[in-house]
This record gives C-alpha cells, sequence and structure tokens, in this order.
C-alpha cells in the first residue's frame, strides 16, 4: 500500500486508497499541474503507476484490467458512443465501471446524459473542441476555435457543460491560447489534449508518448516502441523459422531438450515388451 494515497470507498462499498480524489483534483485547479494517459491492459496501467501519472483513462471494459495494473490512480473509464448507445445503457455502463474500480466516467453524449449521470453523484467528464467521432459537423479532423465566433461558442459549450453538473472536460485540439483564456473561467477540469498548456491535466495517449503510432501534430513520442515491435517482429519470424529448419533436420528436440530413463528402467522396460509379445 501506497503511503502517499488516501483512504476511501469505492462505489462498491470497498475499502481502498487513491493517490486523488476527485476534491483534490479540484482543490489543483489554478495551483498544481496534472498529467493524464490512456492504460488499457494491466501493463499499461502499470506502467503509468510507476511512473507517477497523476490519472488514467480506459475504456469502460477494461477498468478491471487497469485495476491489476494500478490500484490507487484516479481513473476514469471512457463510455464509448457505439457500445452504451441508450440513456439506460449509459447509466448501467457508468455504475458497472464504478463497480469495477473506475472513480468518474467521460461522455461525450448530450447533456441531458451529462445531467442524469450527475444526478447520481458521479464525476463526470465531458467532451469538447475535436470530439473525433464527430468531426463530420466540423468538416473533418481539425482545431476548434480558431475563428472569434467559433472560440465564443465554444466557450459558451464549456459554460453548458459546467452548468449540466460536469466534473471536467476532455479539451481536445483547441488553440492553446483560447484554452489558456477559458480554463481559468469555469470551474471545470480542464483536461488539455493537443490543447496547450493552460489545461488543468496535460493528457496525451500513451501510444503517442510511447512511440507506437503514426503520431497525430499535436502529440510527441517520447520513446520509441515502435522500432522495439520491428524488431521483436523480426525475430519472432527468424526464431521459428529457425525452429522448422532444426525440426527437419532433426537437430531439435536434440540430447538436451530431451527427458532421460535410466538405462536400467530402459533396458526392464524393453523386456517387458517383449515378454507381451
Amino acid at each position: 500500500m501506497k503511503s502517499d494515497t488516501k483512504p476511501i470507498y469505492t462505489w462498491d462499498a470497498k475499502p481502498s486508497r487513491r493517490n486523488l480524489t476527485a476534491a483534490d483534483i479540484r482543490a489543483c485547479k489554478g495551483n498544481k499541474k496534472l498529467t493524464q494517459t490512456t492504460a488499457n491492459t494491466v501493463e499499461e496501467a502499470s506502467a503509468a503507476a510507476d511512473s507517477e501519472i497523476d490519472m488514467l483513462i480506459c475504456g469502460a471494459s477494461n477498468v478491471s484490467l487497469v485495476r491489476r495494473g494500478a490500484p490507487y490512480n484516479f481513473l476514469t473509464a471512457a463510455l464509448t458512443i457505439p457500445d452504451y448507445p441508450t440513456d439506460d445503457d449509459i447509466l448501467r455502463g457508468a455504475l458497472k465501471a464504478l463497480q469495477n474500480g473506475a472513480d468518474s466516467v467521460m461522455t461525450a453524449r448530450r447533456l441531458a446524459v451529462v445531467e442524469m449521470l450527475a444526478r447520481e453523484d458521479i464525476p463526470v467528464m465531458g467532451h469538447l473542441g475535436l470530439v473525433p467521432r464527430k468531426s463530420t459537423w466540423r468538416g473533418g479532423l481539425r482545431a476548434v476555435g480558431r475563428t472569434a465566433n467559433e472560440a465564443l461558442e465554444l466557450m459558451q459549450d464549456f459554460r453548458d457543460l459546467e452548468n449540466a453538473g460536469a466534473f471536467s472536460v476532455e479539451a481536445e485540439v483547441i488553440p492553446a491560447d483560447v484554452l489558456a483564456v477559458i480554463s481559468p473561467q469555469t470551474s471545470l477540469i480542464t483536461v488539455s489534449l493537443g490543447s496547450g498548456p493552460g489545461g488543468d491535466v496535460m493528457y496525451s495517449f500513451q501510444n503517442d508518448i510511447c512511440g507506437e503510432n503514426p503520431l497525430p501534430r499535436h502529440a510527441r513520442a517520447f520513446g520509441d516502441l515502435a522500432a522495439i515491435a520491428a524488431q521483436m517482429a523480426t525475430e519472432r519470424r527468424a526464431a521459428l523459422s529457425a525452429f522448422r529448419v532444426a525440426c527437419m533436420e532433426e537437430s531439435f528436440p536434440g540430447q538436451a531438450e530431451n527427458a532421460k530413463i535410466p538405462e536400467k528402467e530402459l533396458d526392464l522396460f524393453l523386456a517387458g515388451l517383449e515378454d507381451s509379445n
């Protein structure tokens, strides 16, 4: 158990501990920057926790896996739109994710959905700016808020989300100068994904941080796992080919890999076979 964590009860009424609570995160606004990344496997979660990333976000179906790797980090479960199509689905999905160990939920759905979840005292993260699944309404994947009118509309979106009861918001690909103005004017915890340093939380996808993908313009790779993965793929094929060749040449398995029987026992076995015939 980490000594710098706080005791809590989970939404499943089980005692646990967290590095941050929702109240702590609110208290950090304007005072301390936090960090967030994605995690959807035990290893990704463990790596993020070991690296002292403050907050994690995962798909709602992966909460249990992430909790195994990061038992104490503040965790948001994303309720993806196609997987939770109705309001009932969203509420059930949110409660299940919380039961499995999430601390908050994220939705890009309409304000009424945010209100529904917030009325249950669930910390809700909204999604404003570039929402990739809704990018057709923006004319494609682009920054949102690059004109005065669009920035003013965005400010109103933040106010509406706050009034709906949201706790935080993923602010994606908003001009840095715009988010720097908006963030101090809202009580929402602004989670900046490609929106500059003016947010309360700096967020990037773990695959981008670790250099596993072709990078979007707003991301930076701090590692090169793609090169390691390519080397692993080459080594895997070389090993499998060598295995097949060794089998065909009958050099595998060799004496070192074979199980042994004492010579006396082998003689008795062979004699027994002769007798049985």
